[in-house]
């Protein structure tokens, strides 16, 4: 689906010790510098979703971006009931292992983010900083019920035309302002089939316990516990029109914690692609420990 060089780990089937999978990830920058970042996509999307920035931050870091189990060039899982976060958890410590990584600034939109949030807390010494792209201590049922109306419906497409179309009516809150980013976005949105169609580069399995979680009456999804024990710098990213991270719980997440920023961007929804110059600009200079730049938001 790409010619980057593909990377993989061998990991194990969630509840089995002898069946392996293979792990995707793509790695830009020196593998020996020792300064890290891990780049996670959300619940659909995969690693190539962070080229673009992962080429510029390859002048400063080993840049480290996973296709998630189900995602991208990953396997997918034969128990589609682990597409859960312990799963993702566990295969982000087998990567961790693999590398040799013992500390990285994480990079993480939405479901990426979560994750993050996550491992901030738990383990407070392997992330050194963290950028939230569109997700927070509080994710929003308004955003849950969008994502649960197109999520594994296993929908195919007779051509590029037809695809780019449904890419364009879904992603269409990335907030994207150009046909370069457009083509950018299917080559991490879509994989050719033998026949000529092109699928959705994910399991259409990956919406099952999604779907299980969710419900008619659904209600927002409290990680406060998480950010309330989150002691690394932090910079949070919010989609003007976003409908997963509310302005309310970004501005109180940021007002709690002396080391967090804010940035918004306008005419953007959840999630911001991190395809603009100015989004890349102030992530860079932002891990650099520059304060310009975050002034470029809303």
């Amino acid at each position: 689906m790409t010619t980057l060089p593909i990377n993989y780990v061998n990991i194990c089937e969630p509840g089995s010790h002898s069946r392996l999978r293979r792990l995707a990830y793509y790695q830009f920058g020196r593998e020996d510098n020792p300064d890290k970042v891990i780049c996670l996509h959300g619940l659909t999307r995969n690693g190539l979703d962070f080229e673009w920035l992962a080429l510029e931050l390859a002048k400063d870091f080993h840049v480290i971006c996973p296709d998630m189990a189900g995602r991208g060039n990953s396997d997918w899982l034969a128990d589609k009931s682990a597409y859960n976060y312990a799963t993702y958890i566990a295969d982000i410590g087998a990567l961790s292992a693999a590398l040799s990584l013992t500390q990285v600034d994480w990079i993480g939109t939405s479901m990426g983010g979560i994750l993050g949030m996550m491992l901030a807390a738990q383990k407070p010494s392997f992330i050194k900083r963290l950028v939230l792209n569109d997700i927070g201590s509080v994710v929003s049922a308004q955003g849950l019920s969008r994502i649960a109306g197109y999520i594994g419906n296993g929908m195919d497409f007779a051509d590029k035309a037809d695809a780019m179309a449904y890419a364009k009516s879904v992603f269409a809150p990335f907030g994207i302002r150009s046909e370069e980013h457009w083509q950018q976005v299917f080559k991490a949105s879509f994989i050719q089939l033998a026949d000529g169609r092109y699928a959705l580069a994910y399991d259409p399995g990956i919406g099952k316990p999604f779907m299980q979680s969710v419900s008619d009456d659904m209600a927002d999804i409290d990680l406060s516990d998480f950010w309330n024990q989150i002691q690394c710098p932090s910079l949070v990213l919010r989609g003007q029109c976003s409908d997963i991270l509310s302005r309310a719980t970004a501005k109180a997440m940021c007002e709690s914690k002396t080391q967090s920023t804010l940035v918004e961007w306008a005419d953007t929804g959840h999630a911001p692609s991190l395809l603009e110059p100015a989004q890349i600009d102030l992530i860079a200079n932002w891990l650099q420990g520059k304060a310009n730049g975050l002034d470029k938001g809303l």
